[in-house]
């Protein structure tokens, strides 16, 4: 088989997460990363996004059609509106701590978070 060498940058903590799964699976980094290409080379080609371009939903032309409202209005009515927002946010604040479900993609993932947020 022939090898070919090429340089890559990764953000430090994706390249600290390769080090330790390849030490745990007693492979060389170069082989997980070749075996991470195979498997991507191997999914179907189709790529979709998973959010539509900004604006080219529902939630995007009411974010359109408020920008455009709040635009029509002085620098004073915008920061009335502002103002009761904030009156508003503080309102629901004080209803107590909200609930959270957080979902991870392996353990690795689960325990930095846990490592990160210990406190």
């Amino acid at each position: 088989m022939s090898y070919a060498r090429i340089a890559i940058t990764l953000p430090r903590d994706v390249l600290a997460r390769l080090n330790r799964r390849a030490k745990e699976s007693d492979r060389s980094r170069s082989r997980v990363i070749a075996d991470a290409i195979r498997a991507f080379l191997a999914a179907p080609s189709v790529v979709r996004e998973s959010r539509p371009a900004y604006g080219g939903d529902d939630f995007g032309t009411a974010r359109r059609e408020q920008l455009a409202s709040d635009l029509a209005m002085s620098p004073a009515e915008r920061l009335h509106a502002a103002e009761e927002v904030a009156r508003l946010a503080q309102r629901a604040r004080r209803r107590g701590p909200r609930q959270q479900i957080v979902g991870f993609d392996s353990y690795e993932d689960f325990y930095e978070w846990k490592r990160a947020n210990r406190g």
